[in-house]
């Protein structure tokens, strides 16, 4: 659909008369575009989010296999506990048995009471063997869910370890990226053109004034000369799109020619900058996108002369490949 866009808008600047059927047409594909980027910056956004739940769960799976631990000590203290126990009543059946076999001559009476004894301890030491054998039972099972646990977690772990290895890793070619254009631009420092990095994206924006003449799509050669700078620091670069947005402010357009409005001569800036970008370069156009915004994305929503100059713009939005990342979240 990119790719799409991109050649609609460089077929629109070859034409000498736009029919507004067209116009309408390429507008769509913008809006088509915007919202593309939009859901991009808000995957973006999910990822942080994303992240964050992972180290969430797993500082609970910690605290299970903490509480798994304490209660495994717990079991091994009580199987120990009654270990002993059951020694000890096998000595005392045992003493009993060997009291019955002397007592064989006393009266019965003193046989019957011995035969209670007997069968009660053996009864107190049939209830111990049953439960030695469920805390066993538990004992397995509780290591079992410890096993099992601890493997979830250190599958979370490498998880969460690789999402933030790929975080990092675009958050330090994001600046390394940033700190070259920034480097390379920076002769145009004060002439309307500044560099910054929003939402893991790096946006350069160039006030009108060092790009076009009034009311004109022409490109002053400052202007440029500021692209063709920007275009070499881009060559090469894999993973990333490039969204070029045209703004204007809000004073009427008077149309002539080809341009009728604010949104023609938004879009047909945004297209003569993708034009001298390619056409300085060995950037992929597969990678650009030309928008056109006209008056409808201010930065300054003052009637004001500074504002207007202000919001009569052209941005280059820079923005990261994240599959990787979405991969990652998804399995």
């Amino acid at each position: 659909m990119i790719q799409k866009t991109l050649i609609f808008a460089l077929l629109l600047a070859v034409v000498s008369c736009v029919p507004a059927r067209k116009v309408e047409e390429m507008q769509t594909k913008m809006d088509k575009c915007e919202e593309e980027r939009s859901q991009l910056a808000k995957k973006s956004q999910d990822l942080e989010t994303n992240l964050s739940e992972a180290n969430s769960e797993l500082e609970v799976l910690r605290s299970d296999v903490k509480q798994l631990q304490d209660d495994t000590t717990l079991l091994g203290r009580s199987y120990k506990r009654l270990t002993k126990q059951y020694d000890k009543l096998n000595q005392i059946n045992d003493q009993l048995l060997n009291k019955q076999r002397r007592s064989m001559e006393s009266s019965e009476a003193e046989n019957r009471k011995l035969m209670r004894e007997l069968m009660a301890a053996q009864e107190d030491l049939q209830i111990k063997e049953d439960m030695l054998r469920q805390l066993e039972r538990d004992l397995n099972a509780k290591k079992a869910d410890l096993d099992r646990l601890d493997k979830e977690l250190q599958e979370r772990e490498k998880k969460v370890k690789e999402l933030q290895r790929l975080i990092d890793e675009k958050d330090k070619a994001v600046k390394a990226l940033k700190d070259r254009i920034t480097q390379a631009l920076l002769g145009f420092k004060d002439k309307g053109l500044t560099v910054e990095t929003k939402n893991g994206r790096i946006q350069v924006s160039m006030e009108a004034k060092l790009l076009f003449p009034s009311g004109s799509t022409s490109i002053n050669p400052d202007g440029k000369q500021a692209l063709i700078d920007l275009s070499k620091v881009l060559e090469g670069q894999e993973n990333l799109t490039i969204l070029v947005e045209g703004h204007t402010d809000t004073d009427e357009f008077r149309g002539r020619g080809e341009i009728k409005d604010n949104w023609d001569l938004s879009v047909m800036r945004a297209t003569a900058v993708v034009k001298i970008m390619l056409g300085n370069s060995k950037l992929d156009p597969m990678m650009l996108t030309a928008a056109g915004r006209g008056q409808f994305v201010p930065l300054d929503e003052s009637n004001s002369p500074e504002a207007k100059a202000k919001n009569r713009r052209i941005e280059i939005i820079l923005t990261p490949n994240l599959d990787q990342l979405f991969e990652i979240l998804e399995n």
